[in-house]
């Protein structure tokens, strides 16, 4: 047993037995919390095994060893169980926000992200985050009783607001906005429905994914550059955090296999951000004794993050990560050619949209406009795969004949 990990929930977890509820109420589960409920939903949605085949940096198919963003969301739902449990906050919660943080994501990553923005600009504007909103409140229709996953109101504020206040004094980062009628329509029209207040930050819990998947990413984009051969475990012996992993597996393992060396240095890169995450929020917590998760929602900034020495340790990594790897060569030649296929295929289908598949023609006819029209052809994009992109894209636009199809 875990000496450290608390038996029972802390007073500013979220409660299953106290959540807000569901749009649609349902029956309590005999089995399942309510958050286990929302967990289970997340991974049987389509949306999430789509996952699968979406890339992080790479492109889907360039390697087999390269992570995804299902193998990103597996590594992030597993880092924010861990700090979850050790603060006493609500586990299947965190999880639950974890698994679904990036089902919004279209194909190629931030590339595509980027180019879809771009597009999308005359028409309600895209991001991620609420594209994820709009998956599991409405695009995600399999059940009788309603459209999208029927999500507890906890974990769709946590997806939409897992990085911050999505608007208000206290909204900063790249998916906040200064005036609210710029909040992007797909996030808008469902907090129009359910007021998932945009202005406070969130649960302990989402705070715990939403820091999970910066130290998943790091520590992953790390062990991928070095793989793709975009810099050598040489350079990372002159940063921050990753220099002195680097050196002490040197002092305790000297002549070590270099598999065996990168990957016992950049486990212990990971250790220091998960241990650094966990001692700053209990000392945080501590200090300000929070009574309920409603107090950590109205705090002026979050409770869970990283200290501000390994903060600017980490920027050093990223911004070294954003020369090297992100902006490589080799990378950009491929970020222009997958930004190349969805500039062609948005218009292609909004100028023809009876090229869209025929379960999309319902929503076709329900548009009653132009914006209407770009928010369906959106939707089908941005769900799309990386391989089913690249496909669609030699198959409609440079005539090549397709034998399979993985969207």
């Amino acid at each position: 047993m875990n000496k450290n990990r608390p038996m029972t929930l802390a007073p500013y977890a979220c409660q299953p037995d106290q959540s807000r509820g569901r749009l649609f109420p349902e029956k309590l589960s005999t089995f399942r919390s309510p958050f286990q409920r929302d967990r289970d939903r997340i991974i049987h949605s389509s949306a999430f095994r789509r996952l699968k085949h979406k890339t992080q940096v790479f492109v889907e198919h360039e390697g087999d060893y390269y992570r995804t963003r299902l193998t990103h969301t597996i590594e992030v739902a597993q880092v924010a169980r861990t700090i979850a449990a050790t603060l006493g906050l609500n586990v299947e919660l965190a999880e639950a926000v974890a698994l679904a943080h990036d089902l919004g994501h279209p194909p190629f990553g931030h590339t595509g992200e980027d180019a879809l923005a771009v597009l999308m600009q005359p028409y309600g504007g895209f991001d991620h985050n609420a594209q994820a909103i709009r998956i599991v409140t409405d695009l995600e229709r399999h059940y009788a009783d309603y459209d999208g996953l029927n999500l507890t109101w906890e974990t769709l504020e946590g997806i939409a607001k897992h990085n911050g206040p999505v608007i208000g004094p206290h909204a900063s980062g790249s998916h906040s906005v200064t005036d609210p009628s710029q909040i992007p329509y797909a996030l808008a029209n469902f907090n129009a429905r359910y007021d998932l207040e945009l202005h406070t930050h969130a649960s302990a819990e989402a705070q715990v994914a939403a820091v999970a998947d910066d130290v998943a990413y790091n520590h992953h984009d790390l062990h991928d550059g070095l793989r793709a051969g975009l810099f050598s475990e040489a350079d990372l012996m002159e940063l921050p955090v990753t220099g002195p992993a680097f050196a002490e597996v040197d002092r305790l393992y000297p002549g070590l296999d270099p598999s065996r060396r990168r990957h016992e240095a950049l486990r212990r890169v990971f250790g220091v951000m998960v241990e650094d995450v966990i001692a700053v929020a209990q000392n945080r917590l501590q200090a300000s004794q929070p009574k309920s998760a409603q107090e950590i929602r109205e705090m002026d900034g979050p409770i869970i993050r990283f200290s501000k020495p390994l903060f600017q340790n980490l920027k050093a990594i990223k911004g070294f990560l954003f020369t090297r790897m992100y902006r490589a060569p080799s990378v950009i030649v491929e970020r222009k050619r997958v930004t190349a296929i969805v500039n062609d295929l948005f218009p292609l289908f909004l100028a023809d949209p009876a090229l869209l598949p025929a379960e999309w023609r319902a929503d076709v006819a329900r548009a009653q406009n132009q914006t209407d029209l770009a928010r369906v052809v959106l939707d089908y994009v941005a769900g799309m795969t990386d391989r089913f992109a690249i496909q669609e894209h030699a198959r409609l636009v440079l005539n090549e004949p397709q034998d399979d199809k993985a969207r």
